[in-house]
Order: C-alpha cells, then sequence, then structure tokens
C-alpha cells in the first residue's frame, strides 16, 4: 500500500509527479472533430481568478447535500477545513475546521458521510507531522456547526488479544491512516445506525495493521463518547512485526491494512448486513487469523468466521496456499491465478523466482488497493467482481467467496525490458468498479493505467456472462481503443473513480483522466463510444469521485501554478 505516501505529498508534489501529460501531448491527442451525443457547458467557476479555492488538496469525494432544499456539495479538503458550496453556483455558503488540540494540525483524507442533516467525518491529529489520534466528530448541517454537545468528539483507541492470547495488540496512531470512505448501515430500530471506520497506514512502515471501527451513533448520541465504540475488527493480529527490509508488506508480516478509497462495501440482507472488506498486503496466516490481501465478508458486530476447511487448510502456506483449502472458505477470498493466465513476471525480474503470492506482496500489488462490487446475474444467483492491483480482475461467487469463477487480466504489467516502469508500486488498477445492467446484464466499469510508454491503457467494460451455467468475465469494450496511440499515451498514472449516470442516451460512464489540463470523458456502456470529451479548467484529481447530481457533474481538481484545490461543475446537455 505504498500508494497512500504519494497521497500526503504537497499540491506542489502532487502536479509535479502526476501532472506528467503536457500541452503539448494533449494536442497530439486531439480526436478529429465528431458529433457528440453531449455537450458539457461549465458551470462553475467562470474561470481560475472566480473559484472558490482551497490551500490543500481534495483528496476525499466531495458529497452531496439536500437536507436544505437546494444541492450543496460539500467539500472535505485534506487540511480539514470542510465546506458547503451552492451546487448551483459555486458560492461558498459556509466552512468548518476540523477541531483539534491547541497546537496540533488537521488531515482529513476519508470520504465522510451524510446521516439526515448530520455530517460524520474521519480525521487525524498531527503534532510535527506525526499522527498523535484519531478522530470522529459530527457537524450538523442545518445549523451549519459542529455539534460536539450531542455527539461528543470521538478519538478512536482500541486493543485487542494477540494471535497466540499471549499479548495485546494496541490501535497505534502514529502507524495508523484513514484514507477509506465512511461508511452508514441504518440498521432495524436505531434512530442513527452505525457507522464503519477503517485504517491502514500511509506507508509500509511497522507496526501497522488493518483496523475497522463499528460506532454506534445511537449509544455515542445518548451515552457519549466512551460507549460509541460498540466492535472492532483487527486483520493481523500479531503483537511483533520484526521486519528485515523497510517495507515489511514485501516480507508478508503484519499490515492488512484497510485503506482503498472506496472503503468497504456494505450490502443489506434482510435485517442485517454483510461487509466485504479488501484487505491490503502483509501476513496471510489463517491459524493465526491474519487475513492480508483477502476480501473478508464481515457481520453485524464485526463477527467474521472464515467457515474455511479446518483439515485442507492445516498445513496452510502463505506463499503457495492450498487450492482446495482457498475454494473451502465461505466467508473469505484469497486470490490466485485462474487456469490459462499468464504467469505474474514484470518485466524487472524481481518475481522470477517467486510465487504468485509472493510476487503480489513484493511488487505491492495488494488486493485491497481496490473496493469489490456485488452484482446479481439473470438467473439470480450474486456475484463479487474485485479488481486485483496487478490489473486483473476476479470473480467470486457472492454466497462463498472460496469460489473464484474467472479472472481475467485486462491491462498488461507496467514495463518492458527497454521501458521501465516509472512507478511500480502504483500498480494499474487502483478503483471502485462502476456497476450497471444492459438487458438484465450485469456490466462493470474499470479504469486502468500504465506508468510506462509502452502498454495501453484506459476505460474497459466487463460484461458476466453465464457460459455453460457458470459466470465468466466477458471484455465488452476498451476506451481508447487499445490499437490507437492514445492507449499509450493517455491514463499513465491513477484515474479518478468512474461513476455512471443515466440521463437520456442510456448509461454513460464518467472518468478522469489526470493532465495539464485533466481530461474529462463520457463514454456510453453499452458500446464504447465517447458521447463527450471535456478539458478541465484544472489537472483534475486522482482515485476521487466525480459527483453527479441531475443534469451537474461535479469533480475536484488542482490548478496548475498555483496548487489551489477546487471544485469544477458542468452541465450535462443532451444534443439534437
Amino acid at each position: 500500500m505504498k500508494t497512500t505516501v504519494r497521497y500526503l505529498a504537497t499540491a506542489i508534489a502532487i502536479v509535479a509527479s502526476l501532472v506528467s501529460v503536457s500541452y503539448f501531448t494533449i494536442a497530439c491527442l486531439a480526436e478529429p472533430t465528431k458529433p457528440e451525443a453531449y455537450k458539457l457547458t461549465r458551470i462553475f467557476p467562470a474561470d481560475a481568478q472566480s473559484s472558490v479555492t482551497f490551500d490543500d488538496s481534495i483528496i476525499a469525494t466531495s458529497v452531496l447535500d439536500l437536507s436544505q432544499g437546494h444541492p450543496r456539495i460539500i467539500v472535505p479538503v485534506s487540511n480539514g477545513v470542510i465546506a458547503a458550496l451552492d451546487g448551483r453556483t459555486g458560492a461558498l455558503e459556509w466552512q468548518i475546521n476540523a477541531p483539534t488540540p491547541e497546537g496540533q494540525e488537521a488531515q482529513l483524507i476519508s470520504t465522510p458521510v451524510i446521516i439526515g442533516d448530520k455530517l460524520v467525518i474521519l480525521y487525524q491529529c498531527l503534532e510535527k507531522g506525526v499522527r498523535t489520534s484519531h478522530r470522529l466528530a459530527v457537524i450538523d448541517l442545518t445549523q451549519q456547526k459542529l455539534d460536539d454537545t450531542t455527539f461528543p468528539i470521538l478519538v478512536l483507541s482500541a486493543e485487542k488479544p494477540s494471535a497466540d492470547g499471549l499479548s495485546t495488540v494496541k490501535f497505534n496512531p502514529p502507524t495508523a491512516f484513514s484514507h477509506a470512505a465512511v461508511k452508514h448501515w441504518m440498521k432495524p430500530s436505531s434512530r442513527w445506525g452505525n457507522v464503519y471506520a477503517a485504517f491502514g497506514n500511509a506507508g509500509d512502515t511497522q507496526p501497522f495493521h488493518g483496523w475497522l471501527f463499528e460506532i454506534d451513533m445511537d449509544a455515542w448520541q445518548e451515552q457519549g463518547e466512551k460507549q460509541a465504540i460498540s466492535n472492532v475488527l483487527l486483520t493481523t493480529p500479531e503483537a511483533e512485526c520484526p521486519v528485515t527490509i523497510e517495507s515489511g508488506t514485501q516480507e508478508m508480516i503484519c499490515g492488512g491494512g484497510i485503506w482503498t478509497p472506496g472503503g468497504p462495501q456494505l450490502y443489506p440482507t434482510g435485517d442485517g448486513l454483510e461487509l466485504f472488506v479488501p484487505v491490503g498486503n502483509g501476513q496471510v496466516d489463517l491459524a493465526r487469523h491474519d487475513y492480508a490481501n483477502t476480501i473478508m465478508r464481515v457481520r453485524p458486530g464485526l463477527q467474521f468466521n472464515p467457515e474455511c476447511d479446518a483439515q485442507l487448510c492445516k498445513n496452510f502456506n502463505a506463499s503457495q496456499p492450498d487450492s482446495a483449502c482457498m475454494a473451502s472458505c465461505k466467508n473469505l477470498f484469497i486470490p490466485r491465478p485462474a487456469a490459462g493466465n499468464t504467469p505474474l513476471k514484470p518485466s524487472n525480474h524481481e518475481c522470477d523466482n517467486k510465487t504468485f503470492w509472493e510476487c503480489l506482496a513484493w511488487m505491492d500489488y495488494d488486493l485491497g488497493a481496490s473496493s469489490p462490487v456485488k452484482a446479481k446475474l439473470k438467473n439470480g444467483h450474486s456475484v463479487l467482481l474485485q479488481a486485483g492491483k496487478e490489473g486483473a480482475v476476479y470473480l467470486i461467487d457472492a454466497n462463498h467467496l472460496g469460489t473464484q469463477y474467472d479472472r481475467l487480466q485486462i491491462v498488461d504489467v507496467c514495463g518492458t525490458p527497454t521501458d521501465p516502469c516509472k512507478a511500480g508500486w502504483m500498480g494499474m488498477i487502483v478503483t471502485q468498479p462502476a456497476l450497471t445492467y444492459i438487458n438484465d446484464e450485469p456490466v462493470v466499469v474499470v479504469p486502468t493505467f500504465v506508468p510506462d510508454n509502452t502498454h495501453p491503457a484506459g476505460v474497459v467494460a466487463l460484461k458476466i456472462v453465464l457460459e455453460e451455467g457458470k459466470p465468466k468475465l466477458k471484455k465488452l469494450w476498451h476506451y481508447p481503443d487499445p490499437i490507437n496511440s492514445k492507449a499509450v499515451q493517455s491514463f499513465r498514472s491513477h484515474p479518478s473513480l468512474p461513476v455512471i449516470s443515466t440521463l437520456g442516451k442510456g448509461a454513460v460512464a464518467w472518468v478522469v483522466d489526470i493532465g495539464n489540463p485533466g481530461t474529462l470523458y463520457g463514454i456510453r456502456v453499452k458500446d464504447g463510444a465517447l458521447m463527450v470529451k471535456q478539458s478541465l479548467l484544472g489537472v483534475g484529481r486522482q482515485l476521487s469521485a466525480p459527483l453527479i447530481h441531475g443534469d451537474t457533474l461535479y469533480l475536484a481538481s488542482i490548478m496548475p501554478g498555483s496548487n489551489k484545490a477546487l471544485v469544477e461543475a458542468y452541465r450535462i446537455e443532451l444534443q439534437n
């Protein structure tokens, strides 16, 4: 999960490292003039000088507030500023600073969640660059102020038994980092429901672990902050994390962070729920309850039992897990190659003498880099689709996670012997796939990228079909076309997360390719036709999802030169 370190760089470093597409290159990528089905008109800002700007990046995804009779865009800025913009004009209505102890600064990276007219934010406090605490706070969107009377500031802490039962593992603020989106479940007979806050680390510095907190909002309000934490999940309960190299995850030690921007995915089930938790690289040992580089299905109360066959898994080997053992697990998915897959061997030869699982760890290709999505097939059966950082997509039985139906490599591994990968730690996919249905068949949209000058990348649509009664992944389209030079010149670094809209012309996927300027693409899902292509005022923002309300699209961006962050808004207009 080395990627997270890059997200914390200053705006100057972000622009320098990610805005690698020059104005000259954009000109080279220009397409012949074509009639487009959509037209985008920028609503705000009119220009760089007239916009509401922020001194730090907008890393989390903005959220839509409809509680006050008109659309407001709630902007979580990474320096702890929470701002409300009028969704019609972009005017600043109010802003609040996340509260910190005196002399400390706030850092807000996780996407907040709205519950009625309350906004729940998760942030970290730093002193001289070191994280000292992680906190939850509630903002009253009606009163436009911190609601610390009803919901006192909650400082997160936890201590869990270690795997051997001889010690404990404490939640350690300096090596914990909140990047995953906050999630909400309105449990039955509850006024406010539960929220879920996940943690990994900002890099691979040990000791670190994956933590997931369940917060009972009713208890928080009625009994105070000391009773708010109802349950805690620890992904790698190891009291000691002995490493011999800087990155413990390369050695498969501890780790197991929950860090993907989209966060765990929550699906209600009758009067309960299931949380699908994607876990990053680290230690995998079923006997010791270490679940790095997996997907965990977690129940209410953060109850987890992998339900793997004890006999088949008694000699579990993390470097070469037994296929029958992995297939036996009901609530745990461990990635593996599918029949016919090309061996995972990057051109730098670092995996030549490594197994598939060792290579995932060594190259930082953690499964937990992306969030899964659950889809229902025509026959009523449910599946999970999970993207891997190594450029593959996995198709999994949603009822029995050990069943892997398919694994499809949709983008080549970065680098060649003569064109080394510029940033191998980035991988080729970090996203939350967007799901829609065409003729009752699920279709998912997955953005890819490759930090080299050789391999094509872009937006890929996959259809989930039934072949001889078994689910299968089929590539529906790739934009830009892989044979086109544009596919090798664009999508060279993390793009935005994808979103799908339906406005008159059927389902359209929206993705921002980061550049100078950034480019917003609207692509028709059914066939991959380009509906609109729009140069942005700024460079865009990687791994942040555009927000669509009615016929308006909002996205986070950064202005090159000033490095100020802002929100750009575009009206989507249908063409005759």
